[in-house]
């Protein structure tokens, strides 16, 4: 007969309470929102808070939940980026630093391959000319010698990452396409994760950072306010290097002798710096970097190395007292600052015409890291907060028209097991924003049409139920006995029903990206949480009404 025992009539309140109570703050959202931000900023400063986050701190209990349903792009407004990564630029930088081992190897052999110089060469490859044609089997085989086995799992093995041939008494060297392959992937790799740490450290909101096809990268952040300004956070590759400062010129045009470079000042139109093309110290070696200000109280970047770095940047600048020390940010010298005395443990500041905000900037990109290769913005949109609301209202529309269209059919179907199905409904709603809540899921427009679809597919299984307690009712059965049988014969077809459809949307969410997923979340959670109500909270109603009811007949 229907008996249910107490242990599991708790359990299934208590888990219809504890989803309702990790829903209840999105009741209140705005109010939840600026006391989440308070406390995350009272414990970036170490605990304490100003009256402003303390009193937005206490618009929320910290006893209750806080957990919200966090709102996508197409809700909330932000901005849009499609970015294409020029992964031809660390070709270019990698031949580049092979020359230095390329001379070193060539060098020992001199007797043997005669004199050789680095000549002009497509972007991408190095040229090297020896003057004794007789030995440009010795200098193939040194330079073929400095090859590697690549790094990567894609590849076969055995494959190196240099291709070495001789043309006449040059020597040709470029990247294998193995190493391409391997190259591209780890470009591709560190760019993802430099912007995420990039747009993390600002503080964003689930921001949404996805590789597309083969060099392309979708970067989308809610609540930002423009696509301008997320292009000015991530845009930049940030490589910061230190060098020695041979000379100044007047013109970018002027010949700055071998092995040097000319960068233009950033802060002084007009100045070129010829420095060492080699840097003594680069930002990889940057193991913090932190908005300050100088002892004139101007805006600065203080910085400090790893150890390695600091070693380095201490000698040089105890062999280089009284030279000039060029500062360079992506090709442009932000400040040259003349050595006054050793610097010891790997620590400085960097000085220059900034604003606050530029420094606070800088600061971000260089604990972020360098970018490996530039990139081209292919595509930018700015989703106004307005255009979101807009989405928001008319979801809200869609989710009550069809949970009024569903209410009012199952009660004129059902009678007074409509209202026990409607109740059951409405749990599961809640605690399906409950577990949206908890998991930290991003809701997007897609995903409220999955909240819709759910609503519309919560009652297929408390209708299969009311159509078998029908059928054993018509075979004379008494109440009860109609109502356990209804429940047991309807469970397999329940069960399969969803189990199919869970499968449809776990492929969605593994293969999909996106609103895609954002879709299969919504779906997915829906089916375990209608699932649940139709099963467990209708029959606890049903049976709890009955014990105490006890009616002769019923109407379904």
């Amino acid at each position: 007969m229907l008996q249910i025992p107490v242990w599991k009539r708790v359990l299934i309140w208590g888990l219809c309470a504890l989803g309702l109570l990790l829903a209840m703050p999105n009741l209140f959202y705005s109010r939840v929102e600026q006391h989440n931000d308070a406390v995350a900023a009272i414990e970036a400063q170490g605990g304490t808070a100003t009256p402003e986050q303390e009193a937005a701190r206490s618009l929320w209990p910290d006893f209750l939940p806080s957990n919200l349903v966090n709102l996508g792009l197409d809700l909330r407004g932000g901005a849009h980026l499609l970015a294409e990564v020029q992964v031809a630029d660390v070709y270019a930088g990698r031949i580049d630093a092979l020359w230095p081992d390329v001379r070193d190897a060539l060098r020992a052999e001199r007797a043997v391959v005669g004199n050789f110089r680095r000549i002009e060469s497509p972007r991408g490859e190095l040229h090297v000319q020896i003057s004794n044609p007789e030995g440009i089997g010795r200098a193939l085989e040194l330079v073929q010698g400095l090859a590697r086995p690549v790094a990567s799992m894609t590849t076969g093995l055995g494959s190196s990452d240099l291709e070495v041939r001789a043309v006449g008494n040059e020597i040709i060297v470029s990247l294998s396409s193995a190493e391409r392959e391997a190259t591209d992937e780890r470009t591709i790799q560190q760019s993802l994760e430099i912007i995420r740490r990039r747009v993390d450290e600002v503080g964003t909101r689930e921001p949404t950072i996805q590789r597309q096809g083969e060099d392309r990268i979708l970067i989308q952040v809610p609540g930002l306010g423009s696509a301008a300004e997320l292009k000015d956070l991530i845009g930049t590759t940030a490589r910061l290097t230190f060098h020695s400062v041979v000379g100044t010129a007047e013109s970018a045009d002027a010949n700055p002798g071998p092995r040097n470079v000319i960068y233009p000042s950033m802060d002084q139109p007009g100045l070129y710096y010829i420095v060492e093309q080699a840097p003594v110290v680069t930002g990889e070696e940057l193991v913090d970097a932190q908005p300050a200000f100088d002892q004139n109280g101007r805006p600065a970047v203080n910085f400090r190395f790893n150890s390695a770095g600091g070693r380095r940047f201490g000698d040089y600048t105890a062999q280089n007292i009284g030279s000039p020390f060029a500062i360079v940010l992506d090709d442009e010298v932000i400040s040259a600052p003349v050595i006054q005395s050793h610097i010891p443990g790997g620590s400085g500041i960097i000085t220059g015409r900034f604003t606050v905000e530029e420094s606070v900037q800088l600061a971000v990109l260089l604990r972020a890291g360098a970018l490996p290769a530039e990139m081209t913005f292919l595509e930018e949109r700015t989703i106004g907060p307005e255009l979101g609301q807009d989405s928001i209202e008319a979801g809200r529309v869609a989710s009550l028209v069809a949970m009024g269209a569903v209410l009012f059919f199952m009660i004129a179907s059902y009678g007074w097991f409509g209202v026990i199905a409607n109740i059951a409904l409405l749990i599961n709603v809640g605690m399906m924003f409950g577990l949206l809540s908890l998991i930290g899921a991003t809701l997007t427009l897609p995903g409220i049409a999955g909240i819709v679809l759910t609503i519309g597919m919560a009652v297929d299984a408390t209708v299969l139920i009311f159509e078998r307690i029908r059928e054993e009712l018509k075979t004379a059965k008494g109440p009860a006995r109609a109502i356990e049988l209804g429940y047991e014969k309807a469970l397999s077809a329940i069960l399969d029903s969803n189990i199919t459809t869970f499968i449809t949307a776990v492929i969605l969410f593994v293969i999909g990206s996106g609103p895609v997923r954002g879709f299969a979340v919504t779906l997915g959670l829906g089916i375990l949480t209608s699932v649940f109500t139709a099963i467990f909270v209708t029959r606890l109603i049903i049976v709890t009404w009955y014990e105490r009811r006890r009616p002769k007949m019923i109407t379904v």
